[in-house]
């Protein structure tokens, strides 16, 4: 490799600036890889952090994940009872947008099913789990808070207790955890105003019944609390998660869940295919298909980089050539400086994509599988750009050193 390295030395400027051109692009490869990781992590999070066995959510939908779904809170009794099942908890997750501090602060409300529930399962980093039913909270790190904030949500204040890392959403926003029932707060809070017309239309529609002119009572019964009538429902959740005795057939339990009419039953592995298969499906196939065409469009510059450098050459070329020079030691001279150009580029991409990545909103996930199988395509990359100016060696005539 010494006349390779001895052709860098002489344009050492030109070849680093090269080298780092292609750096860059292979640091975008690697991170639209690390991205498609780091999606499919957030998008499973917390189905595979929570580890039950059994998503139980309203009939005919696909669980919490992929679209609006809604089970009673009583569920959980209704659960509890079936034969094999060991403990069920409600779920409650939502997106909310706050101000806090004048900045937008986005986050995912989760519910944790108290006192079952306390959030011992969470990889504290900082502070420690829920200890009161409410008004206290566990944030994320992303989120920017620190132990002891006070946050205004709804119509009530809840402090910061704990603070965990890497926990975060499909759409890369920070969890926070609170109590299923401080969650189901937060998530249908309604101004007073907004209380005040409710009631008032209910009392109006009171009036215009019969009901309301034969039981007068009934028309006052309408302005009280939506909890306080019978004919109301209470708050919905988004599912119940159901753990299982160890040994009982999960086939029994769900053929006995289904045979309800009002949910659907789906294991933990489906539930995890189908957040894979619908919410994060396109975005798999986006930036695969952008991963592809950065592929090829560094092909196509270390192609012409090297086609470049080999014209600067032509008249070294042919001089090697008129003094007898082998072919085999001309196509060396080309390929060697392909594989190092691509060599050197990829180690660059590599430490700064470990410097640059950690800064990204959303996370980046580099594993080695990637690393190697990026290395593989920068070889084969590498190679075949140097055929084209291979090619254009081996046109050289050794006369040529003469004009």
């Amino acid at each position: 490799m010494n006349l390779a390295v001895r052709d860098i030395r002489h344009n050492l400027a030109r070849f680093a600036l090269t080298a780092v051109g292609v750096a860059m692009l292979l640091m975008v490869v690697m991170g639209m890889g690390g991205i498609y990781r780091g999606l499919i992590e957030d998008a499973t999070l917390l189905v595979d952090k929570i580890g039950v066995d059994l998503w139980v959510v309203q009939q005919g939908t696909r669980g919490p994940f992929a679209e609006i779904s809604r089970v009673p809170m009583n569920l959980e009794d209704r659960l509890r009872v079936v034969p094999g099942v060991r403990s069920a908890r409600a779920f409650v997750s939502h997106t909310i947008q706050r101000e806090h501090q004048g900045l937008p602060l986005r986050m995912v409300v989760q519910g944790l099913s108290w006192p079952d529930d306390k959030g011992e399962w969470l990889p504290l980093v900082a502070g420690r789990p829920l200890r009161s039913a409410h008004y206290e909270m566990i944030a994320d790190t992303l989120l920017g808070l620190e132990l002891g904030d006070k946050l205004n949500l709804g119509r009530d204040t809840y402090t910061v207790v704990g603070l965990t890392s890497g926990m975060l959403g499909q759409g890369g926003d920070g969890l926070a955890f609170f109590t299923v029932r401080d969650a189901l707060a937060i998530q249908f809070d309604l101004s007073s105003e907004s209380i005040r017309l409710e009631r008032a239309a209910r009392k109006s529609r009171a009036i215009r019944q019969d009901i309301g002119k034969t039981q007068p009572f009934l028309i006052e019964r309408a302005q009280s609390a939506s909890a306080s009538l019978p004919a109301i429902p209470r708050l919905m959740v988004s599912a119940v998660l159901v753990q299982l005795e160890p040994g009982t057939d999960p086939e029994k339990v769900i053929s006995t869940i289904s045979a309800w009419g009002d949910v659907s039953v789906h294991t933990a592995d489906q539930q995890r295919e189908l957040l894979l298969k619908g919410t994060v499906d396109k975005a798999r196939r986006q930036i695969g298909l952008f991963r592809g065409l950065l592929v090829i469009i560094s092909a196509i510059i270390m192609s012409l980089i090297l086609y470049t450098l080999t014209l600067d050459k032509v008249h070294d070329i042919a001089m090697l050539k008129l003094m007898g020079a082998r072919s085999s030691l001309i196509i060396g001279l080309i390929l060697q400086q392909a594989l190092l150009l691509g060599i050197i580029g990829y180690s660059l991409a590599y430490y700064l994509g470990q410097w640059i990545f950690p800064g990204f909103p959303r996370r980046v996930i580099i594993v080695h599988e990637d690393l190697v199988s990026l290395g593989v395509i920068v070889l084969i990359i590498s190679v075949l750009s140097s055929l084209l100016g291979i090619w254009k060696a081996m046109r050289v005539q050794p006369n040529e050193v003469l004009s």
